[in-house]
């Protein structure tokens, strides 16, 4: 049977958002409206692309979903935490995120402030009771691998930079400052998850490293595509204002060619990741 990314797709989005209704408490759970505003920001619809990664690397790694659904669903509340942090009114100001009302307009600037907090706040707290199919002890690498991936060596310090980014003076400086707040601000995350999936079914330390330079490129690669997409203009930190369009479609190019490089390892297991890198990068531009 021909594979079909579609079908991979719209199956691994549905288990990811069964497991996460299951484990998101209830929206009549004293006190409903925090519950409600959770619920609310994480049933959107998102693309699911980061617990997507990581159900992959762990495929790839000869492990299954259902190994790591909770972990996986565990990123995407970190992830829509992000999100409602970034929309706010003091950081990027935008009413809408995933083809509605942003949180912060739909419940208020203070519940979506407590929103985010909660799922960041319940994504460890599943971190912390899933295990690990072949190793429960690397349960504490992965909620650390985590935690440094999402703070100020990684997400937050993104969102820091690119916060600060019009301020930067110079060219070469504004090339650094774009390279390191795209790496960080949307691609530490996106590797982190596939670290994660691998990690939990006892990935070789060969596959971690080739997992964690396919990670570097796709999310580096993700990124300057949204910007190439992005017909908003709101700011100047976009690859194409600083490389042009040519040049920065090119940079696409470039690292999705070495992210599936990367991917020889897995023989035939690495398909997978190489057609989601193709979908979700390659296909859109």
């Amino acid at each position: 049977m021909r594979f079909s990314i579609e079908k991979y797709l719209k199956e691994k989005r549905t288990a990811i958002d069964s497991t996460l209704n299951r484990l998101l408490h209830s929206p009549r759970k004293y006190p409903p409206i925090i519950h409600q505003a959770m619920r609310y920001a994480v049933f959107g619809k998102g693309k699911r692309l980061r617990p997507i990664l990581l159900i992959a690397a762990a495929e790839a790694c000869g492990g299954k979903a259902s190994d790591v659904l909770p972990a996986a669903c565990a990123i995407e509340m970190i992830h829509t935490y992000s999100l409602i942090h970034d929309d706010l009114p003091a950081i990027d100001d935008d009413d809408y995120r995933r083809g509605k009302l942003s949180c912060h307009r739909k419940f208020g600037e203070a519940m979506a402030i407590l929103a985010g907090d909660a799922l960041l706040t319940r994504a460890f707290e599943v971190l912390s009771q899933m295990k690990a199919s072949k190793n429960g002890a690397l349960q504490a690498e992965v909620i650390s691998h985590v935690a440094r991936a999402i703070g100020t060596e990684g997400m937050l310090g993104g969102q820091v930079e690119d916060i600060r980014f019009l301020s930067s003076p110079g060219q070469a400086q504004r090339k650094k400052r774009v390279a390191y707040i795209h790496s960080h601000k949307t691609g530490a995350l996106i590797n982190v998850a596939l670290k994660v999936g691998a990690i939990l079914v006892g990935a070789s330390r060969g596959e971690l490293k080739a997992l964690d330079k396919y990670g570097t490129s796709f999310g580096l690669a993700f990124q300057i595509t949204d910007d190439i997409l992005d017909k908003k203009e709101k700011r100047e930190i976009t690859y194409p204002r600083i490389y042009g369009l040519k040049g920065s479609r090119e940079k696409v190019k470039s690292l999705v060619r070495n992210a599936k490089t990367e991917l020889n390892i897995f023989g035939q297991k690495g398909r997978l990741l190489k057609e989601l890198i193709d979908y979700f990068v390659q296909s859109r531009i």
